[in-house]
């Protein structure tokens, strides 16, 4: 799927652009840096590739892909979740009775 992949290319651009994003980030947030370091600091974040930014990353599942009501835990759609527990595919998780 292409959002699967899209999504994939995302995360690559995060890590390669990570360690840059963190330094800017900081030197923008630090109070005791002059206003022009700041703002230097934050003209370049903006000179970054917009995917790079990790906000724009998306929990998908990693069977289906779908972007809602994905666990973090498990890393899958909580459809996905419901069938493999139903089949014991996911070690400790039973069916809830009370």
């Amino acid at each position: 799927m292409a959002l699967i992949e899209r999504e994939l290319k995302r995360d690559k651009l995060v890590a390669k652009y990570a360690k840059k994003h963190a330094e800017y980030k900081a030197i923008s947030n630090d109070a005791k840096k002059s206003e022009e370091e700041r703002a230097a600091a934050r003209m370049a974040l903006q000179k970054l590739p917009r995917n790079a930014n990790p906000t724009r990353q998306r929990n998908r599942c990693a069977i289906t892909g779908r972007p809602r009501g994905t666990f973090k835990q498990f890393g899958l759609a909580r459809a996905k979740i419901r069938e493999m527990a139903f089949t014991g595919d996911i070690p400790g998780i039973i069916k809830a009775s009370w």
